[in-house]
């Protein structure tokens, strides 16, 4: 019997969670479906039901990671929502930072699916996808704070939402590799730092 569609839902959420478990605890060198059906109590037999493939887990696994980092609670100064413009710029690059432990945590294991997801062509497609929504929704914020004058009109949205994506992913690693060097309060000053020299030129 085909398992109904609400059960087939409940078990891909219990998946997605185990996965998502394993990732916290292993990383991407140690999600195997091995990994995943222990976390869930399960067999491998029915997780293959799901993930024919090692790729097709990574590819899930992406997923998640993905979904997980939109929706991980958000410390204080990383708070996206409030104001808008050259506030909401800052807010949401604040917000890519470790600057607590779930943060690094999630941020590790997105270092970690680098290699993974570099590997392999389509996903590496994919990943690109996800930065380059990541700079569309930067573009947003820099565009409404050139229009409000807190930020000059040049260079265009796109570029300076670009190189801020750059500059806060190089804040990242230089954060996972040394976090004693770049605290959170370190982390926080470098980026505003940061957003003020995008607005000197205003």
């Amino acid at each position: 019997m085909t398992p109904a569609r609400g059960d087939h839902d409940a078990r891909r959420t219990e998946v997605s969670r185990a996965v998502w478990e394993v990732l916290a605890e292993r990383g991407f060198g140690g999600l195997t479906l091995r990994a995943v059906a222990q976390e869930m109590g399960a067999t491998t037999g029915l997780l293959t039901h799901y993930f024919p493939s090692k790729r097709a887990l990574v590819q899930h696994a992406l997923g998640v990671l993905d979904a997980h980092s939109l929706d991980r609670p958000r410390p204080a100064a990383g708070r996206v929502g409030e104001g808008t413009g050259l506030a909401m710029l800052r807010a949401v690059l604040l917000d890519i930072l470790p600057l607590d432990a779930p943060g690094a945590a999630s941020n590790r294991i997105w270092v970690g699916s680098w290699d993974v997801a570099l590997a392999d062509p389509e996903l590496a497609a994919e990943h690109a996808q996800r930065y380059r929504r990541a700079r569309e929704r930067l573009t947003v914020h820099v565009r409404a704070a050139q229009e409000a004058g807190e930020l000059p009109g040049e260079p265009a949205a796109p570029e300076v939402a670009a190189a801020a994506q750059s500059f806060v992913l190089g804040l990242v690693v230089q954060a996972l590799f040394a976090p004693a060097e770049f605290t959170a309060e370190r982390q926080v000053a470098l980026v505003d730092t940061y957003v003020a020299g995008l607005a000197g030129g205003s």
